[in-house]
């Protein structure tokens, strides 16, 4: 796994927290002072954090996990997809996302809220067929409409065919409703917590500020980046235990022609044998007729 430097958060602007007025009581662990009626972030603190979330994380992707990524706040909603395209791109898998809104139920009623999902993918299975047109424009259209509001909520997670193992949130103060669904189905969680947020209610908090692009930016890239690290070593782990056809092929030619040979060692001796142990036949000498 990649390092990351202190220099580097502070350049992309992790230490600034919110207003001292704005501070949660429960973060003070983290906060180094106040200088301008703003907290300011202890980054060692981030530092940390962050290494455990991503060690977390790794281990995670290498055992086959799934992961939410959680950004719906303006500053996260492109970079969220893009960071999870890019893991995708790269042949990760099990990582999904959601920068819309979350939806309620999506971890404690998953069996229904995937209903949605199936919904999602017939509607666009419609649209790209033939069939639409039995319907009016203005039915199709409506269609659209509906295609439209379930990809915006449920397009980063359609796929996922059951709860995810972990959840990473950009804004834990904000998506206070993924938290309390992720402790009642008691599923790991690791997300970015500002001065304003209890960082006691998640598992792997992150100290650091999320509102600045920058900040949001490095810490997520980095989770990121060790998620398809382990998926990586997941899939080369799996191409050793994966067994050599080609060689086994070769293999299995060679005995053959070796057993081959064996046998018609085997004939030719038989042959041989056979040839001396089977007497010669000797012609009756001609009889002499009797002379008158």
């Amino acid at each position: 796994m990649k390092q990351i430097t202190l220099e580097e958060l502070l350049s992309a602007g992790c230490h600034f927290g919110h207003q001292v007025n704005r501070r949660n009581p429960k973060a003070n662990d983290f906060i180094f002072e106040a200088r301008s009626g703003i907290n300011i972030i202890n980054l060692e603190k981030t530092h940390e954090g962050l290494l455990k979330a991503a060690e977390f994380l790794k281990n995670l992707s290498e055992k086959g996990g799934y992961l939410i990524v959680v950004g719906t706040k303006r500053q996260a909603k492109s970079l969220v997809r893009e960071e999870v395209e890019r893991a995708r791109t790269q042949g990760a898998k099990g990582i999904f996302y959601v920068n819309s809104r979350w939806v309620g139920g999506t971890l404690t009623n998953f069996s229904e809220v995937s209903k949605n999902f199936k919904k999602l993918l017939d509607l666009k299975k419609f649209l790209e067929s033939s069939e639409k047109e039995n319907y009016t424009k203005r039915e199709v259209v409506l269609f659209e409409k509906e295609k439209n509001k379930l990809e915006r909520l449920y397009g980063g997670i359609v796929d996922m065919d059951r709860i995810p193992d972990a959840l990473y949130i950009v804004d834990t103060h904000l998506e206070d409703t993924a938290v309390k669904e992720s402790k009642v189905v008691g599923i790991k969680t690791t997300g970015i917590t500002d001065t304003n947020s209890d960082p006691s209610v998640i598992d792997l908090p992150i100290p650091a500020n999320d509102d600045a692009v920058g900040s949001i930016k490095i810490i997520t890239t980095f989770i990121i980046d060790a998620w398809i690290e382990g998926s990586a070593i997941a899939r080369a782990s799996a191409d050793k235990q994966k067994p050599d056809v080609k060689g086994k092929k070769e293999d299995d030619k060679n005995s053959e022609e070796e057993k081959k040979d064996v046998e018609d060692k085997e004939n030719k001796k038989s042959k041989v044998k056979t040839q001396k142990s089977v007497p010669v036949k000797s012609e009756p000498e001609p009889k002499l007729k009797a002379q008158k």
